[in-house]
């Protein structure tokens, strides 16, 4: 790609990587974890595992984005590394789960919180924000990236100031009546090998989904090589600080049985640290911020399409940009799936579908990783994983166990899997290949 659309710096990237993250997981995911956790320590261990196993996935991806330094992702490593069948299947995965999913559960999210401070239609505020980003990315790179970065460190400040004030409420004052304890107890230990527990890694791991998003975008980088890798490590290491600085904020300032099954947290947590009218001005605040986690998601997503675009002639037109860098037509296909998911209004149900289908292919990807160094020991590799092989051991073994237990309780999610299995042979059938 020529220099001129290498439009994001390192400290673009990094922020591109955080609005990924944080977002819709960290503001709706800790009511559904507690209703089958309901212990504090055990929900805090819950995001600092998380974050520890996002780290390991963002060192793995590191090696691979600096090794291949192209935009798409899955779709490049995969299809490298195993199969191009499996890559163009992990593309088109990525655009119609792994990226509208996210946009759609982002802007559901918004919808719900702004209906909670304010008389409006939830459904509609969803409708709007999505089309807003797409009229925002589609058109124009540059305007979107400089909305990414000052929407992103916006939402970065605010949260850091919600939790510091949160924290300096609950020691002046005390927890609130009927908040759940966050020290460790006897309990703790029986809520970490429950079930429940396994079963909201997947929630989990799809709060911390967005750190690789700058391998995304490899293309638009500048020095992707040095910055990508650097870039999604930065990111993990900071979005685990603030998500577990958020949630026990949450947990300290919402009575536990308001918590239980409620994606509002935010808003709850505002009415208790300031009460009615300034939770309302918080609670306000926290609902707008979702909009960089629609836009982070509307500018990376798209560019897997424009890659597979680049490389299926019967799909030339997704790679096609306008005179402003952006690719206009992928845009609008990725963010016509998303609008269709708004549609259901379903947040769980997606929510569960998105957590799974996307660890799934992550979790190929990191294991991608052993299968190179084994076959290629010989290609250059800028960044190495530290500890090798231990980063990308923990990861597999602790998404594997999460995806069983989550295929165990929740039969809907093995829908992903079929998804996968009909992808696999319609690709390969087109292909002339078996998958």
């Amino acid at each position: 790609m020529p220099t001129a659309y290498r439009f994001l710096d390192y400290r673009a990237a990094v922020l591109l990587a955080v609005a990924s993250m944080v977002g819709t997981g960290v503001f709706t995911t800790l009511g559904i974890q507690a209703e089958g956790v309901p212990d504090g320590a055990a929900l805090l261990l819950l995001w600092l595992l998380g974050g520890l196993v996002a780290l390991c996935g963002a060192l793995s991806y590191a090696e691979l984005a600096a090794a291949l330094p192209r935009s798409g992702g899955e779709y490049r490593f995969l299809g490298r590394i195993y199969h191009p069948v499996l890559g163009q299947l992990a593309g088109w995965v990525s655009v119609s789960v792994g990226f509208s999913a996210p946009v759609a559960l982002a802007s559901m999210a918004l919808g719900r919180y702004l209906a909670a401070v304010l008389p409006v239609n939830a459904l509609a505020v969803a409708v709007l924000a999505l089309l807003g980003a797409t009229g925002l990315h589609a058109f124009d790179v540059a305007l979107g990236r400089t909305f990414q970065v000052v929407t992103t460190v916006l939402k970065v400040l605010i949260l850091l100031f919600f939790s510091i004030a949160g924290l300096g409420w609950a020691l002046a004052v005390g927890p609130a009546p009927g908040a759940v304890g966050v020290m460790p107890s006897a309990d703790t230990l029986a809520a970490v090998w429950s079930l429940g527990f396994a079963q909201s890694l997947i929630y989990v791991s799809y709060a911390y989904s967005g750190w690789n998003a700058a391998a995304y975008v490899a293309d638009e980088v500048r020095d992707p090589q040095r910055n990508v890798p650097r870039a999604m490590v930065t990111a993990t290491l900071a979005v685990t600080g603030l998500y577990v600085l958020v949630n026990l904020t949450f947990l300290l300032t919402v009575d536990y049985g308001d918590l239980v099954g409620t994606l509002e947290v935010g808003v709850l947590s505002a009415r208790g640290i300031f009460g009615p009218d300034g939770g309302w001005l918080l609670g306000l605040a926290l609902s707008l911020l979702l909009v960089s986690s629609v836009s982070a998601m509307t500018l990376a997503g798209p560019r897997v399409l424009q890659a597979i675009g680049e490389d299926v002639r019967g799909l030339r037109f997704l790679a096609r940009c306008n005179r402003r860098g952006a690719p206009t037509r992928a845009v609008l296909v990725q963010q016509g799936l998303a609008l269709g998911l708004v549609l259901t209004d379903s947040f769980e149900a997606v929510l569960t579908f998105a957590g799974f289908t996307l660890t799934l292919f992550a979790l190929l990807t990191v294991a991608g990783v052993l299968r190179l160094r084994h076959r290629e020991p010989d290609l250059p590799r800028p960044f190495r994983v530290p500890l090798y092989p231990l980063p990308p051991l923990v990861f597999l073994t602790v998404s594997g166990v999460a995806l069983l237990v989550v295929a165990w309780e929740r039969p809907l999610a093995l829908m992903a899997i079929a998804l996968v299995a009909i992808g696999a042979w319609i690709v390969g059938r087109r292909r002339g290949e078996r998958p």
